[in-house]
């Protein structure tokens, strides 16, 4: 089964049945407007039983009828201009000829929302049948612009066993532009059609838009706990946002949610006794461990893109130093992309994703939980950049590019990121010093960022030379290579020491 996904832009109204259409003509003077289709589509939905797609505004069908039968997932995008944006993820039955309800729901869909439904069993919650008839509008070289859709739907809801019946429009963009939306949306409204008064067919059916619980603004004068809860239910909210996408291997997406990840061990580790230390004690370990796994994959991501720019520069690479360099790092990127992977699929993590809603939806008050956020949050700030302190002033007791010295700018490096993290949790608090603490912590995190690359590079440049039968040339870009990171890093570091 090919999985297709694309993105959706309608406009969608409620109107009573056989309310009369207006001339669909004036969207397009200079196009056309086809003759009416008409088709019986027939939808199984499907959710959790606690509805835990519908409460983020996604659904799961699986429909028969019309020219895309088979599995559909819709899950919310961007705005554009008026209209209502889905991104819809569709895969057709495996075998027409075979009952869809005995089909599995595709491994596309299931890796899609499995942040969300988890191993919970996905069952039908709602019966729809639609008689829909579509009107394609072209532009002047027969080129679908859009398609309106005038749809008699009956839905029969599991739970409730409530039975509807209702009439809907809906105008949706196949090629055309905002203006045409716009248009649309004037044209249908004026013709005493009314906004839906539900996002979809499935919220009609079961007769309620349950939600999830978003974190949103703070109180003016929150408690410890309130900002513990606010923030860590931001970054599982986008934790969970990355999971499909790293499954899915999409661009930055594990470099995303590692840095989650290590947001959410930060700020638990950062002011400890907000909550309960042994109910978080668990998380903060098990949030590790998936920074480990993410880690490995993002490092070898960078590794292959450092690998190639220094390359980059050179003529007449050898074979033998591209296959160590570039082919053998890809090798290594997939094996790690295949351990997240599957990390990602098992009950560890996925009962680790429980345990943080849990943090946020049933917080277990630990002995600074009632105090005053700004007070947490200061006592916090100032312990991560003491500990930036201390390890810079042991950094002035070692022996220059010694190797404990390497080792302990390595460690600066990794209490300047703590010190970047906890300074962008208690921004929201409107801390004084926040925003000029993390933009100093973010500078030094980069510069010995860079020079941690090129101690990297640079080991990874030795292990190469001693690659056998590498022509003289290879070893020649290598021993340049070399020379060049050794640079790249004296800099990076000297521009730390002359920053301090």
């Amino acid at each position: 089964m090919s999985a297709h996904e694309s993105l959706e832009v309608e406009l969608k109204f409620d109107v009573d049945v056989d309310h009369p259409v207006p001339d669909l003509a004036a969207l397009v003077p200079d196009g056309s407007v086809a003759q009416p289709q008409r088709f019986e589509l027939r939808a199984t939905y499907l959710d959790t039983i606690g509805h835990d797609l519908a409460a983020r505004k996604i659904t799961l069908r699986r429909r028969t009828g019309g020219t895309d039968a088979g599995w559909h997932l819709k899950r919310p995008g961007k705005a554009f201009g008026s209209g209502t944006v889905r991104r819809e993820l569709a895969v057709p039955f495996t075998d027409p000829s075979t009952d869809p309800a005995e089909q599995e729901v595709p491994a596309a869909i299931r890796h899609a929302i499995m942040a969300i439904v988890r191993d919970r069993d996905l069952i039908p919650v709602a019966e729809i049948t639609s008689e829909r008839t579509v009107t394609v509008l072209r532009d002047a070289q027969g080129t679908s612009l859009a398609e309106f859709c005038q749809d008699r739907v009956i839905s029969h809801a599991h739970q409730s066993q409530h039975t509807q019946e209702w009439a809907e429009w809906e105008f949706e963009l196949t090629g055309g532009g905002k203006k045409l939306l716009k248009a649309a949306d004037k044209l249908l409204g004026s013709a005493g059609a009314r906004p839906a008064v539900s996002s979809s067919k499935l919220a009609r059916a079961i007769g309620t838009e349950p939600h999830v619980h978003a974190p949103g603004t703070l109180p003016k004068k929150p408690t410890a706990l309130d900002f513990l809860v606010h923030t860590v239910g931001e970054h599982v909210t986008a934790l969970v946002a990355t999971d499909p996408l790293v499954r899915e291997n999409a661009w930055d997406a594990v470099h995303q949610m590692r840095v989650n990840s290590r947001r959410l061990r930060s700020i638990l580790t950062s002011f400890p006794q907000i909550a309960d230390p042994d109910s978080t004690a668990g998380l903060t370990a098990e949030l590790q461990a998936l920074g480990e796994v993410l880690g490995e994959a993002r490092d070898r991501e960078v590794q292959l893109e450092i690998n190639t720019r220094l390359l980059a520069g050179e003529h007449d690479v050898p074979e033998q130093l591209q296959a160590v360099l570039i082919d053998d790092e890809i090798a290594r990127q997939e094996r790690a992309l295949r351990s997240v992977r599957y990390a990602m699929s098992t009950s560890r993590y996925l009962r680790l994703l429980d345990a943080l809603d849990d943090l946020v939806a049933n917080p277990v008050p630990g002995p600074d939980a009632a105090r005053r956020a700004d007070k947490v949050a200061d006592e916090g700030l100032a312990a991560a950049r003491t500990r930036l302190r201390k390890a810079e002033k042991k950094l002035s007791a070692l022996p220059p590019w010694s190797p404990d010295w390497v080792a302990q700018v390595h460690r600066i490096r990794r209490r300047a990121k703590a010190v970047r993290y906890t300074a962008g949790a208690v921004a929201g608090l409107d801390h004084p010093r926040a925003g000029k603490v993390g933009k100093r912590a973010a500078r030094i995190q980069s510069l010995l960022g860079d020079f941690q690359d090129t101690v990297i590079n640079r080991e990874q440049i030795a292990r190469a030379a001693q690659t056998p039968d590498l022509p003289p040339r290879a070893l020649l870009i290598l021993g340049r290579l070399d020379e060049r990171e050794e640079q790249r890093g004296r800099t990076a570091v000297q521009t730390y020491l002359a920053e301090r």
